[in-house]
Order: structure tokens, then C-alpha cells, then sequence
């Protein structure tokens, strides 16, 4: 059967309601969200939202990893499922919506189907991939990597945070690790609903942006060891000072990834400095270099670069460096018939919107590698995220939720 008709929206009170009641759950400080991976926060804000799934009518499944898998029955029992969903960990100062929107999206759409009475061959499961993230516990998407092959769950299990708590104890600590064997499910097609977290969409007023590729993502921990000194009493020829190297080699970053305008992006956001005096010059940092392309050779080529410059510059000033890739993926092409289902969708709703390249790593990344996949996005306030103050409207919510809602209905068939 074709798709439904331009006049089937869901409740955007509704769906709105959703993203602030979870919003109550691991407030920040400033108006933001901090629910990280496998803690306290992240098992409250799963428990709240299993509770809205069974209310309408779904099986929740459970895998070794703690993803969760909420399914709501199609007529035709042999069909394969099809997939919505996202995270509901964020940032230690994240916002309400990253993430959360497409969980609570696919939530909305089960809950519209159910008022309508609506039914399609294949079953639909809304999904919350733990650890999209990768704060608490690098990398990211680390739940949905070990889904699609790409980590062991032996490894994921015993990565540790900062406190030297592993994963694997924490999700059993937390009452979120299911017996499912993680990747055993099979997909017909994927799709995630996400804020933009970027500028294009509201600074061109578009509604809705159509996801055709992300880009290829490099994490590489860079540590530098010099010497730790007294800032006062240390003559300048006779320091080893770790802080400045650093400083020089981030320069570097910076100009290999505008050698690689306008679709390359690099930076570093995690930076640790020992020992952090006001009066000790940097004997050690650590800091983690984020490059990111649509174009692997790209990648390529910064990785390189950053190897090579970082140990020139290294050596000139007599420090020691290292490093160690700590995450990353190749670019993406996602699946052209989801993704002309995207776009179809923005088109019968009368939405505007425009083909958009995703900026930002996320879980639809890996399960590309296993089942047909496609993103929706919608617009952010400035294009911030992983910020308290990220912020969309209702409105954005509700659109983006309305063509997630027609591309997963036509690619599920609708029955009668």
C-alpha cells in the first residue's frame, strides 16, 4: 500500500510533554540535562520510559549491551521489524533533546498508531541504544557499535571511566543488563530522529533535514610529557613545558582542517593538564584531537598530518608524544529508498527542507553496516547541542516527528 495521506500528524502535545517530563530526570545546573551512560539517572530515565511503552501495548526487550528494544506487533509475524529510535543518555551538561527526541519520537509515533487504529505488516520497535554518547565511557556509540559488529561486548564491558568503574559492572549495577545476545535481531530498515546540532536548518528556515550522508569521524588521544617546574624560578631556554606543545600542535589542527574547507572540521575538547597548578608549568597533558570529513582519504590525510607535525613539533622542544586512536568511523552513505522515504515524507507534509550531511556521529552510523538506514533531522536553536542551552520549539519537534511517522508507516505497509 502506498503512503498515508498528508493529513496523519502526531500529537505534538503529546510528544512535547514526553521530552519534559524525561527532562526532570538528571537536571543540569543550567536548564540542561546531565542523565550519563549506566548511572542512576540513565536507569530512572529507562524505567520511565519502558513504563510509557508497555502503556501501549509493547513487548520490551533487553540485550547484553542494555539496549532496549520496544516492539508493537504487525499482522505478519515472519516480516522484519522496522527500527526507530535513538539514546537517552547525554553530555554532563547535555540538552533535552539530543537524543532524546528520537527515542521519544518513535514513542510518539506507537501512540499515534495505537489512536488510530492503525496497523502494518511489519512490527515496529522503538529503540534506545545505550552509550551514544561516549563520555562516561569512550567511544561513542559504543552499544550500537558492538550491535553491528564493529566491538566486542568483552571489550566494551571493560572499558573503564574515570574512577576506574567498568561499564560491564556498572550497567549490571544499574539493573539494565538484559540476556539477549546483543546483534542476534534482524532489521528490514532503521531510522533515527535527531535535532540537527548544527546551524544550516534554521539559518536557512527549513523544517526538516533529509540526512543522505554522515561524515567520518577520528578520535586520537595525544599525550606530551615534559618536565614539571616552577613557573617562576624555571629560566624559559631551560623549559620543558608540555602545555605549550600542546598548544602548538592544536594550532596545527586547526590549519589541516581549514586545508580541508568547507566540509572538514577539527578540535580538541577533552584536554587534561597535570598537574593543573597556577604556579607548575605543565609537566604532562592529554587531549583528544577530533577530526571529521564526508570524504575517508580526508580523515586520512589529518590523521597523518597530526602524527607528523605533532612529533616534529615534539621534538624541536625536546617532549616526549604519543598517540592512540581511541575511537572513530569511515563516512556514511545511507540507504537511497529510506532516505527517499525521508524526503517523500517532507514533501506530501508540505515541510520544506533540504538534503543535509550529519555534521555529528550517531547510532543510525553503525546500524547502516547491518539493515537499510536513514536520519531525520530537525532544526536547533544557533545550531548548539551538547549544551545546557540547546533548545528547539515544539513545532520543530512535531515535524520531524510527523515525517519519521510517514517514512516508517509507508516502509511498514500499512494493512486496510
Amino acid at each position: 500500500m502506498g503512503a498515508p495521506g498528508e493529513n496523519l500528524k502526531v500529537n505534538a502535545d503529546r510528544l512535547w510533554d514526553s521530552l519534559m517530563e524525561m527532562a526532570k530526570i538528571g537536571p543540569g545546573v543550567a536548564g540542561g540535562n546531565n542523565r550519563q551512560t549506566v548511572t542512576d539517572e540513565d536507569g530512572e530515565g529507562r524505567a520511565l520510559f519502558q513504563s510509557w511503552c508497555e502503556a501501549v501495548g509493547c513487548d520490551m526487550g533487553l540485550d547484553q549491551m542494555g539496549n532496549m528494544f520496544a516492539t508493537y506487533p504487525g499482522t505478519d509475524p515472519e516480516a522484519l521489524p522496522v527500527y526507530v529510535g535513538s539514546h537517552l543518555d547525554t553530555q554532563p551538561t547535555g540538552g533535552k533533546y539530543d537524543g532524546v527526541l528520537g527515542v521519544l519520537g518513535g514513542l510518539e509515533l506507537l501512540r499515534t498508531m495505537k489512536d488510530l487504529g492503525i496497523k502494518t505488516k511489519h512490527p515496529i520497535v522503538v529503540t534506545n541504544w545505550t552509550n551514544e554518547e561516549g563520555t562516561r565511557y569512550a567511544p561513542a556509540m559504543l552499544a550500537s557499535g558492538v550491535f553491528a559488529g564493529i566491538h566486542t561486548q568483552e571489550w566494551a564491558y571493560d572499558i573503564e571511566d574515570a574512577e576506574g568503574k567498568k561499564f560491564g559492572d556498572e550497567l549490571k549495577r544499574i539493573g539494565w543488563r538484559g540476556e539477549e545476545e546483543v546483534g542476534a535481531r534482524k532489521m528490514h530498515a532503521f531510522f533515527e530522529l535527531h535535532i540537527e546540532q548544527g546551524p544550516i536548518l534554521e539559518a536557512e528556515n527549513k523544517d526538516i533535514g533529509v540526512v543522505t550522508h554522515g561524515q567520518g569521524l577520528s578520535w586520537t588521544q595525544v599525550t606530551i610529557e615534559g618536565k614539571d617546574a616552577h613557573t617562576g624560578s624555571t629560566p624559559m631556554p631551560m623549559r620543558k613545558n608540555a602545555g605549550l606543545g600542546m598548544a602548538k600542535i592544536l594550532e596545527k589542527v586547526d590549519e589541516i582542517a581549514w586545508s580541508h574547507a568547507p566540509h572538514a572540521v577539527g578540535a580538541a575538547g577533552h584536554i587534561d593538564v597535570y598537574p593543573n597548578s597556577r604556579n607548575v608549568i605543565p609537566g604532562k597533558v592529554v587531549f583528544t584531537v577530533d577530526f571529521r570529513s564526508p570524504e575517508l582519504s580526508v580523515i586520512e590525510d589529518m590523521e597523518t598530518r597530526l602524527r607528523l607535525d605533532g612529533s616534529r613539533i615534539a621534538e624541536e622542544m625536546g617532549l616526549t608524544i604519543s598517540f592512540e586512536k581511541v575511537g572513530g568511523f569511515d563516512p556514511v552513505k545511507f540507504d537511497e529508498a529510506c532516505v527517499s522515504a525521508v524526503r517523500g515524507a517532507a514533501e506530501r507534509l508540505g515541510y520544506s527542507h533540504r538534503d543535509l550531511i550529519s555534521g555529528a556521529g550517531h547510532d543510525a552510523c553503525w546500524i547502516n553496516q547491518v539493515a537499510p538506514t536513514a536520519m531525520v533531522m530537525c532544526p536547533c536553536v544557533d545550531g548548539l547541542s551538547h549544551n545546557e542551552a540547546e533548545e528547539i520549539s515544539k513545532e520543530w519537534a512535531a515535524a520531524g516527528a510527523d515525517v519519521l511517522l510517514h517514512a516508517v508507516l509507508e516502509t511498514a505497509e500499512i494493512v486496510g
